[in-house]
């Protein structure tokens, strides 16, 4: 089957042809490409193109596709039962791995994925908060994505601090009103909304790294700020580690920088490619969740067999291999951030280049110079060139996300050769950026 009858197929089930926004391509102007397999650094396509992939499901393949000690792991877990319903020494293990990894975990609860994770965590840290009096409203930053929660789906209204409004229909606009929004990077505009709602704020909930507008890190002592703001005024500092946790560091951005957060949502690497996410925290925090405490979550394939496997085979390598695989990574970044800064300017090409580990992101800014600290930084980049930039890639044989505000990931399984292969396509695709005006 062609592309464009695979799509044409899918179109007529489900909206847009997709299962998820982002893989529609519209941003980029075409159909999307449908995937038959992936090995290693590579995805294939159903026309038999192969790509280099630095989209690598998003980040939790951080050994890249087809890892084998993962693809065992999860076929012996399937001959016993994909799933049960009741408890496994499978979960017992996982769980004691991830809270020997993240510092700020003492105890762990697993669910399906990020945006559960993030709902269940706001939720604990609203019963939780001024010692189980409770509060309603949350802290957010533009341009973090905390999953599509009713609460989460919020946009800014004028000035930069500011009570959410619905960002979707179906979102009931008070609801949206307990989300009060501030720039990322911008501990001012935390302590303001902190001392304007005194009394009312459950949690101040941030990426670390900002992973959904591009890859944008925190500025220095940002984080380090935010947690004495928030021990000032007795609020929950909630980290998003979906994206981070164990990609940047092996005990997330958390251990990176130095700063540990009340709550932890982690998710992507956590599943080894399967739906896995977790919240987590003290003991004295978590015990309020069901059935130790009153603060309600369930999940019939929470803490499932297969992805329970995959999760515990993917951080048992990494914990084994740490400073190698860390390492690898690290160098195998480097050498990639090197090449496209070099091609870039060779190509005349203003860029901003982001990267944090094997986190990394490339902003078509309007001129030299210009950086990118925040959402409004973000969404001032060129998007035009970075079209161009992706199109001129995809011809090349290099699959990047198709959004100009994803961030690129690189694994085990990139080598020198894979990136040297990039970063010539890359040259192509920075003139054909510049030439968009």
């Amino acid at each position: 089957m062609r592309n464009s009858e695979a799509f044409e197929a899918a179109s007529a089930v489900m909206p847009g042809g997709v299962s998820s926004p982002v893989r529609a391509y519209r941003a980029v102007g075409r159909e999307p490409v449908f995937v038959e397999r992936g090995e290693g650094p590579y995805v294939f396509s159903i026309e038999g193109r192969r790509y280099i992939d630095f989209v690598m499901s998003y980040g939790p393949l951080i050994f890249g596709h087809g890892f084998a000690p993962v693809v065992d792991a999860v076929t012996d877990a399937a001959t016993r039962g994909t799933t049960f319903g009741m408890p496994t020494q499978a979960e017992t293990q996982l769980a004691e791995r991830v809270t020997s990894l993240v510092p700020s975990v003492e105890v762990v609860r697993f669910v399906n994925s990020g945006t559960e994770a993030a709902m269940s965590a706001l939720r604990l840290a609203r019963a939780a908060a001024y010692g189980g009096r409770g509060a309603s409203k949350i802290i957010k930053c533009i341009g973090c994505y905390h999953g599509h929660t009713d609460a989460m789906l919020v946009a800014a209204g004028s000035g930069a601090t500011t009570l959410g409004r619905p960002s979707s229909p179906g979102v009931p606009a008070a609801l949206a009103a307990q989300t009060i929004l501030v720039p990322y990077n911008d501990a001012d505009a935390v302590d303001r909304a902190l001392r304007e709602h005194a009394g009312d704020i459950a949690c101040v909930a941030v990426e670390p790294i900002a992973g959904n507008m591009g890859c944008v890190p925190p500025r220095p002592g940002y984080l380090q700020k935010l947690r004495e703001l928030c021990d000032r005024d007795g609020v929950f500092l909630l980290f998003d580690e979906v994206m981070t946790g164990f990609r940047v560091h092996p005990g997330g951005a958390q251990a990176l920088y130095g700063v540990l957060p009340d709550l932890s949502c982690l998710g992507k690497v956590i599943g080894g490619g399967l739906p896995c996410a977790a919240y987590g925290g003290p003991a004295s925090v978590m015990r309020q969740v069901s059935p130790d405490g009153p603060v309600y979550q369930a999940g019939t394939l929470s803490g499932n067999p297969l992805a329970m496997a995959a999760g515990q085979a993917q951080l048992d390598a990494l914990s084994l291999n740490n400073a190698a695989a860390y390492d690898r990574l690290e160098t195998l970044s480097a050498r990639l951030e090197a090449g496209l800064r070099e091609a870039a300017a060779a190509a005349s090409c203003p860029i901003y280049l982001t990267r944090v580990g094997s986190m990394l992101c490339v902003f078509f800014v309007n001129k030299l110079g210009q950086e990118v600290h925040d959402y409004d930084d973000a969404t001032a980049c060129h998007l035009g060139r970075y079209t161009a930039f992706f199109n001129a890639m995809l011809e090349g044989g290099v699959m990047l996300a198709p959004a100009a505000f994803e961030a690129w990931f690189v694994s085990t399984s990139h080598d020198e050769a894979v990136i040297d292969e990039a970063v010539a396509v890359a040259a192509d695709a920075f003139t054909a950026a510049a030439a968009v005006r």
